[in-house]
């Protein structure tokens, strides 16, 4: 495996990680197969599933989420895990363009109707003064290129600024999230996706989905690069 530094971002023909032409994607077919894909995984949160045929989880079962489905394109697991920390630490877009592309790519195969509006999960401005982008905006911008969505980045603000929630138990982040975010826009009966690097429990996105709600959203699915399992 080549360093990505230097394969991906200098020559952008090559896979991030072995060097290998790859078009556009930043990832060779080969490489691409072996990832951590997340299938079969539960419609209401994401997390594994035993079987194709079991739609969800026991949890969702018993306590559906706040969004109607969701959809993680990869487990975070090693390269992944590495590809989504280079994206959000690193600003190696390269990761953001192979990242999205790839769950494009799952997304154009599915049966249900896409969303009429995607929208990316906002940081607050401090963090976003610090790291100088938002990553679900770029993950959003690429999705957006394949499947022809429409991406509104001002659609919703996150209007409190909240501790890291690294560590913190799954009571302890929607506690953490609670009021965090206002939709600017009425979204009256529009089906929306909300788009973020990562899922760990769902809390920012159920308490995102909950505002869209709250601005008339018909149907709510929470749309993330990498599933914590």
């Amino acid at each position: 495996m080549v360093d990505d530094s230097t394969a991906a971002a200098v020559l952008p023909g090559l896979c991030a990680y072995c060097g290998a032409p790859a078009g556009g994607i930043a990832v060779c077919a080969a490489c691409a197969r072996a990832l951590p894909w997340n299938a079969p995984a539960c419609r209401g949160c994401a997390m594994p599933v035993a079987a194709p045929e079991q739609a969800l989880c026991a949890e969702c079962a018993a306590d559906p989420p706040p969004f109607d489905a969701a959809f993680a394109a990869f487990r975070f697991e090693p390269p992944v895990q590495q590809a989504v920390h280079g994206l959000k630490y690193e600003a190696r877009f390269h990761f953001g363009r192979m990242l999205g592309r790839l769950m494009a790519q799952r997304l154009a195969a599915r049966p249900e109707p896409l969303p009429e509006l995607l929208i990316p999960v906002p940081l607050h401005r401090r963090r976003l003064a610090r790291r100088g982008y938002n990553q679900a905006l770029l993950l959003a911008r690429e999705l957006a290129a394949v499947l022809a969505l429409r991406v509104e980045a001002g659609a919703a603000r996150r209007c409190r600024a909240t501790a890291d929630q690294i560590g913190q138990s799954r009571r302890e982040r929607r506690h953490n999230m609670q009021g965090a975010f206002v939709v600017e826009r009425p979204l009256a009966g529009l089906h929306v996706a909300l788009l973020d690097d990562v899922m760990t429990t769902g809390a920012t996105l159920g308490e995102l989905a909950r505002a869209c709600r709250a601005a008339g959203a018909a149907r709510v699915e929470a749309w993330v690069a990498a599933r914590v399992v």
